[in-house]
Protein backbone atom coordinates (compact mmCIF):
# COMPACT_ATOMS: atom_id res chain seq x y z
CA UNK A 1 0.00 0.00 0.00
CA UNK A 2 2.74 2.37 0.69
CA UNK A 3 4.67 1.70 -2.21
CA UNK A 4 1.45 2.88 -4.39
CA UNK A 5 1.67 5.91 -2.42
CA UNK A 6 5.03 7.06 -2.91
CA UNK A 7 4.42 6.03 -6.16
CA UNK A 8 1.71 8.32 -6.82
CA UNK A 9 3.07 11.42 -5.08
CA UNK A 10 6.46 11.19 -6.97
CA UNK A 11 4.75 10.02 -10.22
CA UNK A 12 1.95 12.30 -10.56
CA UNK A 13 3.19 15.64 -9.52
CA UNK A 14 6.07 14.85 -12.22
CA UNK A 15 3.53 13.71 -15.01
CA UNK A 16 1.57 17.28 -13.99
CA UNK A 17 4.61 19.23 -14.00
CA UNK A 18 5.45 18.10 -17.39
CA UNK A 19 1.99 18.24 -19.02
CA UNK A 20 2.63 22.06 -17.63
CA UNK A 21 6.01 22.45 -19.38
CA UNK A 22 4.63 21.38 -22.63
CA UNK A 23 1.44 22.94 -22.94
CA UNK A 24 3.96 26.02 -21.96
CA UNK A 25 5.80 25.30 -24.85
CA UNK A 26 3.13 24.97 -27.62
CA UNK A 27 0.73 27.77 -26.06
CA UNK A 28 3.10 30.06 -23.89
CA UNK A 29 3.79 31.06 -20.66
CA UNK A 30 0.69 33.13 -19.90
CA UNK A 31 -1.68 31.28 -21.59
CA UNK A 32 -0.76 28.42 -19.81
CA UNK A 33 -1.46 29.94 -16.32
CA UNK A 34 -4.55 31.44 -17.31
CA UNK A 35 -5.74 28.13 -18.65
CA UNK A 36 -4.61 26.83 -15.31
CA UNK A 37 -6.60 29.78 -13.58
CA UNK A 38 -9.85 29.24 -15.75
CA UNK A 39 -9.75 25.21 -15.22
CA UNK A 40 -9.69 26.16 -11.44
CA UNK A 41 -12.44 28.48 -11.01
CA UNK A 42 -14.58 26.37 -13.60
CA UNK A 43 -13.89 23.27 -11.49
CA UNK A 44 -14.87 25.30 -8.59
CA UNK A 45 -18.23 26.16 -9.86
CA UNK A 46 -18.93 22.81 -11.78
CA UNK A 47 -18.61 20.71 -8.60
CA UNK A 48 -20.89 23.05 -6.45
CA UNK A 49 -23.57 22.74 -9.40
CA UNK A 50 -23.16 19.22 -9.25
CA UNK A 51 -22.91 18.99 -5.91
CA UNK A 52 -26.01 20.38 -5.18
CA UNK A 53 -27.68 18.07 -7.70
CA UNK A 54 -26.33 15.36 -6.08
CA UNK A 55 -27.71 16.35 -2.81
CA UNK A 56 -30.73 17.40 -3.97
CA UNK A 57 -31.56 13.87 -5.53
CA UNK A 58 -30.10 12.22 -2.22
CA UNK A 59 -32.68 14.58 0.04
CA UNK A 60 -35.25 13.06 -2.68
CA UNK A 61 -34.34 9.50 -1.62
CA UNK A 62 -34.23 9.61 1.99
CA UNK A 63 -38.03 10.91 1.60
CA UNK A 64 -39.09 8.85 -0.38
CA UNK A 65 -37.75 6.24 2.31
CA UNK A 66 -35.05 4.70 -0.53
CA UNK A 67 -31.40 4.18 1.02
CA UNK A 68 -29.02 7.20 -1.45
CA UNK A 69 -26.53 4.52 -2.15
CA UNK A 70 -25.57 5.72 -5.83
CA UNK A 71 -25.97 9.36 -5.08
CA UNK A 72 -23.58 9.26 -1.89
CA UNK A 73 -21.37 7.88 -4.79
CA UNK A 74 -22.32 10.45 -6.89
CA UNK A 75 -21.16 12.61 -4.46
CA UNK A 76 -18.12 11.22 -3.77
CA UNK A 77 -17.35 11.54 -7.48
CA UNK A 78 -18.16 14.92 -7.50
CA UNK A 79 -15.90 16.31 -4.31
CA UNK A 80 -12.67 14.42 -5.52
CA UNK A 81 -13.36 15.70 -9.32
CA UNK A 82 -14.00 19.45 -7.75
CA UNK A 83 -10.90 18.83 -5.65
CA UNK A 84 -9.05 17.31 -9.03
CA UNK A 85 -10.02 20.64 -11.35
CA UNK A 86 -8.60 23.05 -8.43
CA UNK A 87 -5.42 21.30 -8.36
CA UNK A 88 -3.31 22.86 -10.69
CA UNK A 89 -2.67 20.26 -14.02
CA UNK A 90 -3.86 19.48 -16.80
CA UNK A 91 -3.84 15.55 -16.56
CA UNK A 92 -5.92 15.77 -13.05
CA UNK A 93 -8.09 18.40 -14.92
CA UNK A 94 -8.96 15.82 -17.63
CA UNK A 95 -9.96 13.17 -14.56
CA UNK A 96 -11.87 15.92 -12.89
CA UNK A 97 -13.73 16.64 -15.49
CA UNK A 98 -15.11 12.94 -16.05
CA UNK A 99 -15.59 12.96 -12.71
CA UNK A 100 -17.93 15.73 -12.52
CA UNK A 101 -19.44 15.08 -16.00
CA UNK A 102 -23.02 13.16 -15.52
CA UNK A 103 -22.76 11.08 -18.57
CA UNK A 104 -18.71 9.88 -17.09
CA UNK A 105 -19.94 9.33 -13.76
CA UNK A 106 -21.24 5.78 -13.55
CA UNK A 107 -18.18 4.15 -14.67
CA UNK A 108 -16.69 5.39 -11.66
CA UNK A 109 -19.29 4.76 -9.98
CA UNK A 110 -19.38 1.17 -10.81
CA UNK A 111 -15.55 1.20 -10.13
CA UNK A 112 -16.28 2.48 -6.98
CA UNK A 113 -18.74 0.15 -6.30
CA UNK A 114 -17.01 -3.11 -7.21
CA UNK A 115 -14.00 -1.57 -4.81
CA UNK A 116 -16.11 -1.55 -1.87
CA UNK A 117 -18.29 -4.65 -2.37
CA UNK A 118 -14.87 -6.23 -2.73
CA UNK A 119 -13.37 -4.56 0.25
CA UNK A 120 -16.61 -5.62 2.32
CA UNK A 121 -16.80 -9.42 1.20
CA UNK A 122 -12.98 -9.69 2.37
CA UNK A 123 -13.59 -8.66 5.57
CA UNK A 124 -11.19 -5.36 5.42
CA UNK A 125 -13.96 -3.06 5.42
CA UNK A 126 -16.79 -2.75 7.59
CA UNK A 127 -19.30 -0.26 8.89
CA UNK A 128 -20.02 0.08 12.74
CA UNK A 129 -23.22 1.96 13.98
CA UNK A 130 -22.93 4.35 16.90
CA UNK A 131 -19.76 5.25 18.40
CA UNK A 132 -16.91 3.94 18.58
CA UNK A 133 -16.20 1.43 21.61
CA UNK A 134 -13.20 1.93 23.84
Amino acid sequence: MYKWLVALIIIVPAAELWGIVEMGRHIGGWATFGLLLLTGFAGAWLARSEGRKVWQQAQRQMEAGQIPGNSILDGLCVLVGGFLLMMPGFISDIVGITLLFPLTRPFYRLFLYRWLERKIRSGSFTIRRGPPRW
